[in-house]
């Protein structure tokens, strides 16, 4: 799990940059501090609806205007709750309909709806809970009553409306009642759990979102000193009712349930003591705390392929990429490795360098995520293989960490891409960054930033293979476009091909650097060898004009001066140098490449063509002839290099 820091405001909207704290302030003035629910406009994030006890607003992020949109928008301050025409909760839930965006529903003692943004409002419903007067007398004392106008009772305390069914909606109070209907508050009918303890408080409301009938309810006792988990089930709406709460340890009374978006009999249970998931629709239950702080959770959502929580204190997490916990019971009967299907990567271009030392949170893995399953830590290699949809290979990792010494890091906040793959017993996750094998790599090569990579996958279908033990496994992995990008992709695919033929480049150069390296490397060991021989000073001075010429090509490739990043303050970078840079320039953008990119790629390519050239006519004349005179003079052949 990866989380976002807390800033311990009590409104969800009041940190948005310098104008932000404009709204918090306008936001805790209208509402005394404290919001109960906040929703964003799906059409228009920067509407914002939130409630705050018997205040609703709605915030126009365009104006910078907080709008009051309350059903009953007086200070009840100091009077009992029995003395009023309202009764109200400290977190008054608000909901915004699935069906129509315009329909909001509010509940205090009934339940409210407005279709026009909170222009006027209409109760479709009586009084939903127990209207109990002797629970509504005046809080505090006897010396100073604590009335701040939330220390009510008999109030609604939850709102779901059916995903499948329009105007199907759950009510559920905090004095242990629940109501349903079935044609948006035109009849009402008491469905409450006959086996839920009186006076309890219905925490949250879950309908499914597989049939309309099945509902969970999240039941939370602890002030009434019972520290019980209690969740209940039906699947005939609110007819029956069945306790799943079993198996939940005691003292993990519950806030919420939450049903999978994939799975129907996968359920997640957001409790005082953590979080918790079941597999076989809540008669067993287990803890899915992994490294989530120990806290009280008291939200949850499964968005697409991510668990986000929401706990007491210790901030948002997200578990991201829930696909393992769908396919558990597979990989429980795999008798070798298990490789997971991955969720859908996106394309996106991911920070090389994070400053992480604030009080922020953490960024989500950078790629996309690879799950597999080891029944034993590995003796031999774990190799895996992404492959694009002709089966060339992409990307290729394994187990054992490559060797070769690193590039002193000079940046605290350089991000290290991870290139090995974890091979533990029982759960791995590797985050593939989306990038093809590096090119080859000079050894000792400086470089202001990362290392050259390659590039960034085009967006297209892809596969996995993982092979462990003898055997191979394979699963598909769809590699999507940055979903904000509107629009064609030819732009991205020529600046792909572009990309593409740089990084052939720069593989080019590289391998030229290392074998006029591994030349100069043999012709010193045979000018050492014919040192005190009769042929030594006519090799000496073959080898000391070859190493001059094939040094000039180098000198050209690349700076070989270059040991630190301001080093081409002095030392000008050369053809890897500038080829790298303008490698990095292409990873910008999901466009087309510009007239300057294309020509600049031409002149840099044509200076890289004529190099190896002269360095392929070195090989085939003075490196031929330099190692046919080592051998007639009694030396043996060199054979290290592959200059052509």
């Amino acid at each position: 799990m990866y989380g976002a820091q807390q800033d311990n405001t009590s409104v969800a909207i009041a940190s948005m940059d310098d104008e932000g704290a404009i709204v918090e302030r306008d936001w805790y003035d209208a509402f005394g501090g404290e919001s109960g629910f906040v929703i964003a406009d799906p059409r228009d994030a920067d509407i914002v609806y939130g409630s705050a006890e018997n205040f609703v607003g709605r915030f126009d992020k365009h104006t910078m205007q907080l709008q009051v949109v309350s059903v009953w928008p007086i200070d009840a301050s100091g009077h009992a709750a029995k003395d009023l025409l309202h009764r109200f909760n400290w977190t008054s839930p608000l909901i915004m309909s699935p069906f129509d965006r315009d329909t909001l529903y509010y509940g205090m003692e009934r339940l409210y709806k407005t279709t026009n943004d909170g222009g006027s409002w209409t109760a479709i419903s009586p009084d939903l809970t127990r209207n109990d007067k002797s629970k509504q007398q005046p809080s505090g004392g006897p010396i100073t009553k604590d009335i701040t106008s939330v220390e009510y009772y008999d109030t609604i305390f939850a709102i779901a409306e059916s995903p499948l069914a329009r105007g199907m909606i759950w009510v559920g109070t905090d004095d242990g009642l629940i109501h349903l209907t079935r044609n948006d508050g035109g009849s009402w009918t008491k469905v409450t759990p006959p086996e839920m303890p009186p006076w309890s408080t219905v925490s949250m409301i879950e309908p499914s979102r597989y049939d309309a009938n099945t509902a969970y309810v999240a039941v939370d006792r602890h002030k009434l000193d019972d520290l019980k988990p209690y969740i209940f089930r039906t699947g005939d709406g609110g007819k029956t009712w069945a306790p799943i709460g079993g198996g939940l340890p005691e003292g993990a009374f519950v806030h919420v349930v939450r049903e999978d978006s994939a799975r129907p009999d996968l359920l997640y249970a957001a409790t005082e003591a953590g979080v918790f998931a079941s597999f076989d629709g809540g008669r067993h239950w287990q803890s899915l705390q992994l490294n989530l702080p120990r806290s009280p959770v008291h939200d949850l959502v499964v968005k697409g392929d991510d668990l986000v929580v929401a706990t007491h204190g210790r901030s948002f997490w997200i578990l991201g990429d829930v696909a393992p916990l769908r396919e558990v019971s597979a990989a429980a009967h795999a008798s070798a490795a298990y490789l997971y299907t991955p969720e859908t990567g996106y394309r996106l271009y991911y920070p090389d360098q994070v400053d992480d030392r604030p009080p922020a949170g953490q960024n989500p893995p950078a790629g996309a995520l690879i799950d597999y399953y080891l029944p034993s830590r590995p003796t031999g290699t774990v190799s895996l293989d992404i492959l694009d949809a002709a089966g060339s290979v992409v990307r290729h990792l394994t187990s054992v960490k490559p060797q070769g010494a690193e590039q002193p890091p000079e940046w605290p906040d350089q991000v290290h891409p991870v290139d090995t793959l974890p091979a533990s017993e029982g759960m791995n996750r590797f985050a593939w960054n989306l990038r093809y094998d590096d090119p080859t790599q000079i050894p000792g090569a400086f470089y202001a930033g990362l290392p050259p990579r390659g590039p960034i996958a085009f967006p297209g279908e892809y596969s996995v293979r993982l092979t462990y033990n003898g055997e191979t496994h394979t699963a598909p992995l769809a590699l999507r476009v940055d979903p904000r990008v509107k629009g064609s992709l030819e732009g991205l695919k020529q600046k792909f091909a572009l990309s593409m033929q740089v990084y052939h480049d720069q593989d080019a150069l590289h391998r030229a650097v290392n074998d006029i390296r591994a030349l100069k490397s043999e012709v010193a060991t045979a000018l050492k060898e014919a040192n005190g021989k009769a042929s030594a000073a006519a090799l000496t001075a073959e080898g000391g004009a070859l190493i001059k010429q094939a040094a000039q090509i180098e000198g050209l490739l690349m700076q070989v001066n270059i040991k630190g990043s301001e080093a081409n303050l002095n030392f000008p970078g050369m053809l890897n140098e500038q080829i790298y840079s303008f490698s990095g320039l292409l990873d910008d953008a999901d466009t087309a490449p510009n007239a300057q990119e294309i020509e600049t790629y031409a002149g840099l390519h044509a200076q890289l063509v004529a190099q190896l050239a002269a360095w392929n006519t070195l090989g085939k004349s003075g490196v031929a002839s330099f190692r046919a005179h080592a051998q007639g003079a009694g030396q043996r052949a060199g054979a290290t290099s592959t200059a052509r």
